[in-house]
C-alpha cells in the first residue's frame, strides 16, 4: 500500500470518527470537498459504500464499520512508530483537532488555562471547545472528551482531576450589605435579594449549604435571574443582590474588597471537576500530549 492509500485510510478514519465530514475535515486541516472527494474515491477503489451520506447525517456502512474496526489501530500504530522514530522534530510537530464539551464555568475556569498553555507550545494544534448548558454524551457527538463533576461521570472513563478542590460562595458588595445586613445563617436568605441562576430548560440553580451533618438547598427568587455566571457577578458587584459562585470566579473581587463572602461555614469544598474520556488502547497523538499536559500541570496544584 502506498503512502496515498495510508493518507485516505487516515481521512476515511477521521470520518468515521466525527460521523461529519466538516468536523474531520477540520481535524486534518483540509477542505470538506476535497475530503468528500478522497473518500468517495477510496469507495470506488474499494468497490463498496463505506459511508451513508445525507444533508444532515452521515453513518457507517456494513462495509464501512468493518474497514473502521480493522484498519484503526493499525493506522494509529503507524502514526504511533512514526511519531517515536525522530522523523518529526520533537513535541512541536503534533497536529490535529481536539475537541472537548463540558458545563461554561468548568472549561472557563480550570481547563482554558491547560489549554492556552498547550497552544502556546503546540502552533499545529486545533481546540473545538463546546458548551451547550447540558450533558451529552461526547463518544456519541464526537468529542475527545468532556468535563464533569464526579456525581456525573461514568464508572467506565478515565478521569483526570482539574486541579485543586474548589466551593460555590456567597457573596454581596460591601454597600449592599451595608444597606441589607449581613446574613447570618440561611433563613436570612429569604429576606435578600439573591441573583437566580437560570438554566436554558428554565429551572433555577439551588444553592447549596451544608454544615457539618445539615444540609440545606435554597432556590433563590429574587429581583434579577440569569443565565451566565458573568452576568450574575456584574448584578452583586453593582449591588443589585447576593451572588452564588465559584470561588475562582469571584477570587480577585474578594481579595480587592469590592465583594464580601458572607455564610462562609455553610460553604464546604468539594473535588474539582475532571477531564474525561473513554479509555482507549491508542488516541491520537495530540489529544495523549494534551491529557499528559493536564495531569502535568495539575500535579502539584
Amino acid at each position: 500500500m502506498n503512502r496515498a492509500d495510508l493518507n485516505t485510510l487516515s481521512q476515511f478514519l477521521a470520518v468515521a470518527r466525527h460521523r461529519n465530514f466538516r468536523r474531520a475535515a477540520a481535524e486534518l486541516a483540509m477542505s470538506t470537498s476535497t475530503l468528500s472527494e478522497r473518500i468517495r474515491d477510496l469507495e470506488e477503489r474499494m468497490g463498496v459504500r463505506l459511508l451513508n451520506r445525507t444533508t444532515r447525517s452521515t453513518s457507517l456502512t456494513e462495509e464501512g464499520q468493518r474497514l473502521f474496526d480493522r484498519v484503526g489501530d493499525a493506522i494509529a500504530v503507524l502514526d504511533d512508530a512514526v511519531g517515536h522514530t525522530g522523523l518529526h522534530v520533537g513535541d512541536s510537530a503534533l497536529s490535529g483537532m481536539i475537541r472537548i464539551n463540558g458545563p461554561a464555568p468548568a472549561l472557563e475556569l480550570r481547563l482554558m488555562p491547560l489549554i492556552t498553555s498547550f497552544l502556546r507550545a503546540h502552533p499545529g494544534v486545533r481546540f473545538d471547545i463546546v458548551s451547550e448548558g447540558e450533558l451529552v454524551d461526547v463518544v456519541e457527538r464526537g468529542f475527545d472528551a468532556g468535563v464533569r463533576y464526579d456525581d456525573t461521570l461514568d464508572q467506565d472513563v478515565v478521569a483526570v482531576r482539574l486541579g485543586r478542590e474548589q466551593r460555590m460562595i456567597i457573596a454581596g458588595s460591601p454597600d449592599y450589605l451595608e444597606r441589607q445586613g449581613v446574613p447570618s445563617s440561611p433563613d436570612d436568605l429569604h429576606d435578600h435579594a439573591c441573583i437566580a441562576h437560570r438554566f436554558a430548560r428554565g429551572n433555577v440553580l439551588p444553592w447549596s449549604l451544608q454544615r457539618g451533618a445539615e444540609t440545606i438547598e435554597f432556590v433563590p427568587d429574587g429581583r434579577l435571574s440569569v443565565n451566565t455566571a458573568a452576568m450574575a457577578r456584574i448584578g452583586a458587584l453593582d449591588g443589585v443582590g447576593l451572588v452564588y459562585s465559584f470561588d475562582d470566579d469571584l477570587e480577585r473581587d474578594l481579595e480587592e474588597g469590592r465583594l464580601v463572602r458572607v455564610l462562609g461555614d455553610w460553604t464546604p469544598p468539594f473535588p474539582a471537576p475532571s477531564l474525561y474520556f473513554t479509555e482507549r488502547r491508542l488516541m491520537p497523538r495530540a489529544f495523549r500530549a494534551f491529557v499528559d499536559h493536564v495531569r502535568r500541570e495539575t500535579r502539584e496544584v
